[in-house]
C-alpha cells in the first residue's frame, strides 16, 4: 500500500474531545472528565470491491411451512436446473443423507459468540500452534514462496489460516459433509437458503472434480480440507496449484496454498499492505462504534483525529487510506485497534473480527519464529 507512516505521538495530541456516555461495565469502558462534543467520522473511503453475492436457494426449497418431502423434490429440480447435475444422482444421495442433531447444536454455539478476546485468543495463540506453524512453513517453504510471489499474500498468513482452521491439516472435521449440509438445508431454517445452495454446490463440485460426495468429511457447517472451504468457495476460488488438472483441497499442499491466496486476492488483498495497528484511545473520549465495521471506509486521519492514536512503531497507511476501529476485552483490559483493508479481507474468510485477529497474530508469531530459526 504505497507510503506508510510510523506514528509516534502522545495519545492526547491528536484527539478530539467528546462528552462521554456511560457504558455497561462489561464493555470495560472508563469515563473520565466531561469534554466537549465531537462528531463521529463519516465514511468517505470507497468500500473494498467484493465478488458478487452467491445466490441463495429459492423459497420452495427452504420454506419451513412446506413439508420436507416437497422441499427435497424442489431441491432436486433446483440443483439440476442450476448446475446441470443428474436429478437421479441427487435423489440417490439425499436418500442416504442423515439428519444430525449435533450439527444443529454446534451451529447454535459458535465460539466467537460466547467468548471474550481474553478467552478466545489463547485457543489459537499457543506455543504448540506457533511452533507447528514455524515447522509447517519450513516444510513447505518453496511452494508457499511461489504462491506468495504470484499473489502478494505472505506465506505466514496462508499458514496461519491453515493453523487456525485445522491445526495444519490435522483436524479437518469428522462430519460427513452430505449429512451436514442436508441437516442445515432442511432443518435449520434461519440459514437454510445459504446451506441449501451449498448443498447444490456440493453436487456440482462432485461432478466437476470427479468426487463421490458421500465420502467427503468436514466441519459441522460443511467446510472441507486444510483450508475449510465451503463447496461454493471451492468451486469459485479453488485453484490447481500443481498443474495436474484437478483442484484437490483435501490435502494437496500446492492446491490448498494457491486456493487460500486466491480467496484473499479475490476479496481485495493488497500486496504489502498493513493489517492492523494497536491504538490508544484518548482519555475522556467515548469509543467510536462504526456502523459498517469491519469495513475500512473511514479515512485513517479522521480516526486519529477522533482520538485513536496509533502506538509507536505501528505501520499506518497515509492520509486518505481506509480504516476502521474495533475494541476487544483482552487479558490486560480493553484493547483498541485500527483495522485496514487486509484485516477486512481476512474477515471475508470468517466474519468474526476475533477470528481475523487470531489469524493475524498467529501469522506474526509464525513469521517471528521462522525468522529466528537457524
Amino acid at each position: 500500500m504505497g507510503r506508510f507512516l510510523t506514528i509516534l505521538v502522545a495519545a492526547g495530541a491528536l484527539a478530539a474531545c467528546a462528552t462521554p456516555v456511560p457504558t455497561p461495565a462489561s464493555e470495560g469502558a472508563r469515563v473520565d472528565a466531561p469534554a466537549a462534543e465531537t462528531l463521529d467520522p463519516q465514511p468517505r473511503v470507497a468500500p473494498v470491491p467484493q465478488p458478487p453475492e452467491r445466490p441463495a436457494a429459492p423459497a420452495p426449497v427452504v420454506d419451513p411451512d412446506i413439508p420436507q418431502p416437497q422441499r427435497e423434490a424442489a431441491f432436486v429440480a433446483y440443483a439440476a436446473a442450476t448446475w446441470g447435475v443428474s436429478p437421479d444422482a441427487v435423489r440417490a444421495a439425499l436418500a442416504q443423507a442423515k439428519y444430525q442433531q449435533s450439527i444443529v447444536d454446534a451451529m447454535n454455539r459458535p465460539a466467537e459468540k460466547v467468548k471474550s478476546w481474553a478467552e478466545y485468543r489463547p485457543i489459537f495463540l499457543t506455543d504448540r500452534r506457533i511452533a507447528g506453524g514455524v515447522a509447517f512453513l519450513a516444510q513447505h517453504r518453496d511452494e508457499l514462496a511461489r504462491v506468495s510471489d504470484a499473489t502478494g499474500v505472505p506465506p505466514e498468513y496462508i499458514v496461519a489460516i491453515i493453523g487456525v482452521e485445522t491445526s495444519y491439516g490435522a483436524i479437518t472435521g469428522k462430519y460427513r459433509v452430505l449429512d451436514a449440509l442436508y441437516t442445515l438445508a432442511f432443518s435449520y431454517p434461519k440459514r437454510a437458503p445459504f446451506f441449501a445452495a451449498e448443498l447444490a454446490h456440493l453436487f456440482a463440485l462432485g461432478q466437476e472434480e470427479g468426487v463421490d460426495v458421500s465420502t467427503l468429511r468436514g466441519s459441522y457447517a460443511g467446510a472441507m480440507g486444510w483450508g475449510q472451504f465451503m463447496p461454493s468457495s471451492w468451486r469459485h476460488w479453488g485453484r490447481d496449484g500443481d498443474g495436474d488438472g484437478r483442484r484437490d483441497l483435501l490435502g494437496k499442499p500446492e492446491d490448498v496454498f494457491a486456493s487460500i491466496a486466491n480467496y484473499f486476492v479475490a476479496h481485495g488483498w493488497e500486496r504489502g499492505g498493513p493489517v492492523v495497528a494497536r491504538a490508544d484511545l484518548a482519555p475522556g473520549v467515548e469509543e467510536f462504534r462504526p456502523e459498517r465495521s469491519p469495513e475500512p471506509v473511514y479515512a485513517v486521519e479522521d480516526l486519529i483525529a477522533r482520538g485513536y492514536a496509533p502506538r509507536a512503531g505501528e505501520r499506518v497507511p497515509g492520509p486518505g487510506h481506509g480504516a476502521t476501529v474495533f475494541a476487544f476485552d483482552g487479558a490486560e483490559g480493553r484493547e483498541h485497534w485500527l483495522g485496514f483493508r487486509n484485516f477486512y479481507v481476512i474477515t471475508r474468510y470468517n466474519h468474526s473480527p476475533m477470528y481475523a485477529m487470531a489469524v493475524h497474530q498467529l501469522a506474526q508469531a509464525i513469521r517471528a519464529g521462522s525468522d529466528a530459526a537457524p
